[in-house]
């Protein structure tokens, strides 16, 4: 058997085996000259785990979690070996639950056992022991109807229930670490040798579980307190016991008992309580400069519209500024080295123009204020020329808004600082999560197709470029926030299903997009589609992405 194997970053090699082996030999041979640890295959462009023993395919990839879903793997089987330590020293009883992702790592919440720095100490020895002695991590792929029959016999009514309102999940992967047990998305490690990178630390009334950044494949990056996000989570945690939605299965059995409707107007509601919060405390302030910020398909545009509307309700009159219109003309725009030019880039902002015309606003002075022709790659001058009244805010909306360097000459007196994402806390399961970039992902793909020509292969191929700007760019600064506005809708995957879907099917085995496709189509199973679009209000978020906003 001829294999052209490809390891990331370097040159493919050919090799000659025979008729079949094992893939996890070949990334033992290749390992020996690649600096970071493989954990995961795909043949042919489709995922398969170490543990498979190849019989056929052309082409073979080792993927160490620089790769998506190598990181996905990782994590998956970190948590496995985690949940297993927790029960080992506290006990079966004992629950655990995986939060959200935070400071480069997950947090959990354990039940039935308190939690202090001794245990958690004694819960990571555990989980090194078990990483020393490689103990074999293996997998059952269950039928729908048999995991059904298995679940009755050994009552487990909460997970029959869940599988029972995911009427698309056909089947479903069960992973085993000695007695313990963790159904998955996603392939594992052979063994918990391949588990050997984590730290594991007492947080915030549970534990965080870290593991390395693709950034950084070799080492835990130092811990970076974030406190911001950790109470955007709480509060979205507060909100999910409002509405009694914690789990797509929960999701899945109010469409399918037809009491959605109340759930997307009490999501709507929600939202909109926490903007008009973020109105009177930016009215309270009697800051001039609101800088509004946040990752890809996070529904900038339209919040920040909504928060325009309720500025006016606590009386004031915001004039709204979007940063594109501040982009370098494209004749001095330099190209980065990939030969394309950078838009996400700081530099491709005229900062010098953006500041002397806020300061010029704030002055009470008469501005030009540009617009950017996109076509003709130049900013255009003569159409909006503005002043303002003193005591008047500008709303100031891009991916750089919490930049210090944007505004640099402007007085920190004078700003307002607002960060917005969608943080999933719906999760799949109680040790499944669903991660927030995934969401964004799909918004994305979504809004692509519906309104820029761009198809969902495309999407998926630029998305890495995206995230390493999101890295640079956006992440490092969230923390200056005064306030965070969580835009997840709690149905939105429902929604959205439907229109990425499709466009994810279209995708082929010989495109390099295809693994991504259907990682995410085995996520949108867990999800029974909410038809009805006109149950969603027209001012929503989630109209940002598929149409019929009636605010951007």
């Amino acid at each position: 058997m001829k294999l052209t194997i490809c390891l990331q970053g370097q040159e493919p090699v050919k090799r000659e085996y025979e008729d079949s082996v094992l893939i996890r030999d070949i990334a033992d041979e290749m390992q020996k000259t690649h600096p970071y640890r493989i954990v995961l295959a795909r043949i042919d462009g489709h995922v398969q785990p170490l543990s498979r023993t190849l019989t056929y395919g052309s082409k073979l990839e080792l993927l160490d979690i620089r790769d998506p879903g190598a990181l996905m793997c990782y994590q998956s089987s970190l948590l496995l070996l985690y949940i297993k330590a927790v029960h080992d020293v506290a006990g079966k009883d004992v629950s655990v639950r995986i939060n959200n992702s935070l400071s480069k790592g997950l947090h959990t919440s354990v039940r039935g056992v308190r939690v202090t720095e001794t245990f958690t100490a004694a819960v990571e020895a555990r989980m090194r022991e078990l990483s020393a002695e490689a103990l074999p991590i293996t997998k059952q792929s269950y039928s729908r109807e048999r995991l059904r029959e298995l679940m009755k016999q050994y009552s487990r009514i909460k997970d029959l229930d869940r599988l029972v309102n995911m009427p698309d999940v056909q089947i479903v992967d069960v992973f085993s670490l000695k007695d313990e047990m963790m159904m998955s998305s996603y392939e594992l490690v052979p063994d918990t040798g391949y588990i050997d990178l984590f730290e594991v630390m007492a947080y915030r009334h549970g534990i965080l579980v870290r593991f390395p950044h693709p950034s950084n494949p070799s080492v835990i990056l130092p811990f970076e307190e974030q406190k911001l996000l950790y109470d955007a989570f709480s509060e979205e945690s507060r909100w999910c016991k409002l509405t009694g939605v914690y789990l797509s299965s929960d999701l899945n059995r109010s469409i399918l008992n037809g009491t959605v409707r109340d759930l997307v107007f009490m999501n709507e509601a929600l939202h909109e309580k926490k903007i008009t919060e973020i109105a009177n405390a930016i009215a309270e302030s009697g800051k001039r400069i609101i800088l509004i910020a946040g990752p890809s398909s996070s529904g900038k545009t339209t919040f920040a519209n909504r928060l325009c509307i309720q500025l006016r309700v606590a009386g004031l009159n915001p004039l709204y500024l979007g940063t594109d219109d501040y982009f370098v003309d494209r004749n001095d725009m330099e190209k980065g080295p990939d030969g394309e030019y950078d838009f996400e880039g700081l530099d491709a902002l005229d900062r010098d123009l953006l500041n002397r015309d806020l300061q010029a606003l704030i002055d009470g002075k008469t501005v030009d204020i540009p617009t950017y022709n996109f076509k003709l790659g130049m900013k255009e001058f003569g159409k909006r020329i503005t002043s303002i009244e003193p005591g008047r805010p500008i709303v100031i909306e891009g991916i750089h808004g919490l930049n210090p360097a944007l505004t640099e000459q402007i007085a920190d007196s004078e700003k307002f600082r607002i960060y917005i994402s969608p943080l999933a806390q719906l999760n799949i399961d109680h040790y499944n999560r669903i991660p927030t970039t995934d969401a964004r992902k799909l918004r994305r793909i979504v809004r692509d197709a519906q309104f820029r020509g761009i198809n969902a292969a495309q999407t998926i191929h630029m998305w890495p470029k995206v995230s390493r700007g999101e890295e640079t760019n956006i992440f490092p600064y969230n923390d200056l926030a005064d306030m965070f506005f969580n835009s997840q809708c709690i149905y939105e995957l429902a929604v959205l299903k439907k229109y990425a879907k499709p466009q994810l099917e279209i995708i082929t085995d010989d495109q390099p997009e295809y693994p991504e496709a259907q990682r995410l189509l085995k996520l949108l199973s867990y999800f029974v589609t909410l038809v009805e679009d006109d149950l969603i209000p027209n001012n929503s978020i989630i109209r940002e992405f598929i149409g019929g906003s009636v605010i951007v």
